[in-house]
């Protein structure tokens, strides 16, 4: 079981989530063909999607205090809104990757490496 408490494909015996990104990706693929949405997952769409999905989780957040937001997690109510968005963000983000055929975990790495090259250890301030 998984935090959710239910029995989600990625969960392994321990409750701990082996899915990989493209086990989600696989999922989302399939949750679309059989809505006949594919036609509709088009870039433009999927990151008006996202967008929006991104405009729910900031709600959340508004108008909070950064205390109140690094404890966001401790609210019932709150945490499962939180977690609901997230994966509202996920999906879209994973469905836009998909169409636009980007790997988004090769994508993340090459960004943080140039994020190590911009931010060197130690620097305050960004490399041009």
């Amino acid at each position: 079981m998984n935090s959710a408490g239910n029995d989600s494909p990625g969960n392994d015996s321990a409750g701990t989530n082996a899915a990989t990104l493209n086990d989600l990706r696989d999922a989302l693929r399939r949750f679309a063909a059989a809505r006949d949405w594919d036609e509709y997952h088009t870039p433009k769409n999927l990151v008006m999607a996202l967008s929006g999905e991104v405009g729910e989780l900031t709600d959340l957040f508004q108008w909070l205090t950064p205390e109140q937001a690094a404890h966001a997690m401790d609210d019932p109510e709150l945490a499962w809104n939180v977690r609901d968005e997230l994966a509202d963000v996920m999906h879209y983000l994973v469905r836009l990757a998909d169409k636009l055929d980007v790997d988004l975990i090769e994508a993340a790495f090459a960004k943080i490496e140039r994020n190590e090259r911009r931010f060197p250890t130690g620097d305050l301030k960004p490399v041009e």
